[in-house]
């Protein structure tokens, strides 16, 4: 049975999942990084980690001028499933959900992440964010940027 700190938990670590979701969307990279601890770690496809919200910006910025560089009415969308969350005590949780992005082009890529959470003071933050990429739709803009 939960309690009134684990419904709280869960609902902020659910609204901080799906404000990574938006603010990087909606290219508010400045945003994106505060959801990170600040020496939160986002690990990508590949074993690229990037530690700490100035590398995390960074890397955010430059993916925001390639998908804006990627045609006329350039957008993507990030869509985010079967969100599981772990509560492992009061200030310490993980979880894991699956991703699908859409682009102009349609479908692009899909994956998982795999998270963990720490609260600092009322807030929940990534203290790291595993990003698996499971496939990619060809001709994609996540293709390409494999290829380049």
């Amino acid at each position: 049975m939960s309690t009134s700190w684990q419904a709280e938990a869960r609902d902020a670590i659910r609204e901080l999942v799906a404000a990574y979701t938006h603010c990087g969307d909606g290219g508010r990279f400045d945003e994106f990084c505060t959801l990170f601890a600040p020496d939160g770690v986002l690990e990508l496809d590949g074993g690229r980690v990037l530690a700490g919200r100035d590398a995390i910006r960074a890397f955010v910025s430059g993916t925001g001028e390639s998908v804006r560089g990627s045609g006329e009415r350039a957008f993507i969308r990030h869509h985010v499933s079967s969100v599981q969350i772990t509560l492992d005590d009061p200030d310490h949780a993980h979880g894991a959900s699956y991703f699908f992005v859409v682009t102009q082009r349609g479908p692009d890529h899909w994956g998982r992440y795999r998270d963990r959470y720490i609260r600092e003071g009322e807030r929940w933050l990534f203290a790291h964010r595993r990003v698996r990429l499971d496939g990619m739709a060809p001709g994609s803009w996540a293709a390409e940027q494999r290829r380049g």
